[in-house]
């Protein structure tokens, strides 16, 4: 077969480009194939990406969240830092859970790995993934420093020219509750770097390219090109925001000021909450991946994740205010306020782009964790086991300007919902509910997505802690032109006494958790919607007779005749 020429057209650029972006995501996939947590293999939780010689991020695998991805755009760059370029070898594998200099805080880990090519260095591969547990308090709100939140890992060499550090791996294993699942996890980012690796080498020899530097050139020319017309073609303006949620104990204030102006945008968080005193503080990185996110979904979201497409999004915030918090404050559920930092901006947004961004959503992800032990109160079974279980759900997201919201799905995070299936299979838990919820998406022309119902136990003869990680408790999602507010969040045990949104709580044997989780808010009157699309929701359950007459005034013979095509399976 022949080979191409080294000079190459704009054509087999975008071939290549293309290439790279299949390569990345393929390294997401062996992945989720390969991890040991079902964080990663059911939910998505997880990010991968490949990067020049400089650090630059080129390319973002499609599976992921933009909290990992956009945080790890910039973490490659404190890995040379650290590293240095004189020390890294082929072989090598880096890695870090560094909240400040990785994806916001220790339960993620992120590894690099070089690329060499003919003996030189010509990129690098990272990707990042949520772990079950890291040590220290587990995975909540409760610490009242980060060194409380678990193992830190600084920056440093995993393997060392293809030898693994076995120290390190008995430090590790050491400090953790499920040393086999996280260090499984390990080997598995390990190897699908490699993956990745491999396929770029057939790629450059495909291409007979000496290195990245003309891939490299043109994707990140381009994509800024690209970018930077959506901004200028937009009309200069600021507008301010404001998003009141539940915080730890108090409610938290986010604020942002938003411009627009020529090749750029600029995100500033003046204003917003001080520091919290327990684990809810956003580092600087992750609050900019999700601003940046939020901005391109609705500037420019067909042009492909990378350095130069971020670039023109500008993030400031005052230093220990909430969303930019510095060491050592405690981090561990930064997700919480982070996932907010959408709607925040999308409330300023609004102003300058009318009819563009959705209403609000749940936000966070619904995220509990369970530590499973035998019952203490009286003798267990001897097959009591300890687990430690992660399971990640999600309410339903704000309507669009012309399209309902969805259910029961992530939006910022796109985190997957998990199945019940996978959650029990981990560990003696018990999900005796887990359905949609009705009336909890907001009423307007266009309905909120519902939130869901979930009701968690444990199998007999064991008691646990749940540590939960929940908002919009007392603040729900509000509505966009005169759209109503979704429903909010609310956490009982079974005989009905209220259970906080967040911290840690003992669940006592034969005790059930029950939670319902928040619907995203409507948009434009709900005196607009059309009379089929209410009958519809009404056949299907979304939403109730009640609910139909009071915020739809649908009348009473319209709901009976909906009731009635629904059981003769007739849902419009």
């Amino acid at each position: 077969m022949n080979r191409p020429e080294t000079g190459h057209s704009k054509v087999a650029y975008q071939v290549m480009w293309n290439r790279l972006i299949s390569v990345v995501e393929e390294q997401a996939q062996a992945l989720v194939r390969t991890a040991f947590s079902t964080s990663v293999r059911e939910a998505g939780d997880l990010s991968a990406g490949v990067y020049n010689a400089v650090g630059d991020m080129l390319a973002q695998a499609v599976t992921g969240t933009p909290g990992h991805v956009n945080a790890m755009a910039d973490a490659v760059g404190h890995f040379v830092r650290r590293i240095g370029r004189d020390n890294m070898r082929e072989g090598d594998v880096y890695l870090t859970n560094d909240p400040w200099e990785g994806t916001g805080h220790k339960h993620d880990i992120t590894v690099v790995t070089p690329s060499f090519y003919a003996g030189q260095l010509i990129g690098f591969f990272a990707c990042t993934a949520h772990v079950t547990d890291i040590g220290g308090r587990g995975f909540g709100a409760d610490a009242n420093d980060v060194h409380e939140e678990g193992l830190y890992i600084p920056i440093m060499k995993f393997a060392n020219r293809g030898e693994v550090d076995q120290t390190l791996i008995a430090l590790i294993r050491g400090n953790v509750r499920e040393p086999d699942q996280l260090v499984g996890d390990i080997y598995a980012l390990a190897n699908c770097n490699d993956i990745g690796h491999r396929r770029l080498i057939d790629m450059v020899q495909e291409f007979d390219l000496p290195d990245l530097t003309g891939i490299s050139d043109f994707i990140l020319t381009n994509s800024r090109k690209a970018t930077l017309e959506r901004i200028n073609a937009l009309a200069p303006g600021t507008a301010s925001g404001h998003l009141r949620i539940d915080g730890y104990d108090k409610p938290i204030d986010l604020h942002v000021t938003l411009t627009i102006e020529k090749d750029r945008i600029l995100s500033d968080w003046n204003g917003t909450s001080g520091l919290d005193k327990k684990g809810i503080n956003v580092p600087l990185v992750y609050t900019k991946a999700y601003a940046c996110y939020a901005l391109k979904c609705a500037i420019a979201p067909e042009i492909p994740n990378n350095a130069a497409s971020l670039a023109p999004f500008e993030i400031s915030a005052p230093e220990n205010s909430i969303v930019n918090a510095k060491f050592p404050a405690p981090v561990a559920l930064r997700h919480v306020i982070g996932h907010m930092v959408p709607d925040t901006v999308y409330n300023a947004l609004d102003k300058l782009l009318p009819g563009v961004v959705p209403a609000e959503g749940a936000g966070c992800l619904c995220n509990f964790q369970l530590s499973l032990r035998p019952r203490m109160d009286a003798p267990a079974p001897p097959d009591a086991t300890r687990a430690e279980v992660l399971t990640f759900n999600s309410g339903g997201s704000g309507a669009r300007p012309a399209l309902d919201g969805m259910s029961a799905t992530a939006f910022p995070s796109g985190v997957m919902t998990m199945p019940v299936e996978a959650t029990e299979q981990v560990g003696p838990v018990i999900i005796w509910r887990k359905e949609l919820r009705p009336d909890s998406g907001g009423a307007g022309q266009y309905r909120g997505g519902l939130g869901q119902y979930m009701d968690v136990g444990a199998r007999e003869g064991h008691e646990f802690d749940i540590s939960l990680m929940l908002d919009r408790v007392d603040h729900p999602a509000l509505g966009r032109r005169d759209g109503l507010a979704g429903g909010a969040t609310t956490i009982q045990r079974n005989d009905g006494t209220p259970i906080p949104g967040k911290g840690k709580h003992f669940i006592s044997h034969g005790e059930v958790v029950q939670m319902a989780f928040p619907g995203g808010a409507g948009y434009g009157n709900p005196q607009a919607r059309d009379a089929d699309m209410v009958k519809r929701d009404l056949a299907f359950g979304y939403i109730t007779p009640e609910h139909a007459a009071q915020h739809y005034n649908l009348s009473a013979d319209d709901i009976a005749e909906a009731l009635a095509r629904a059981k003769l399976g007739d849902t419009l």
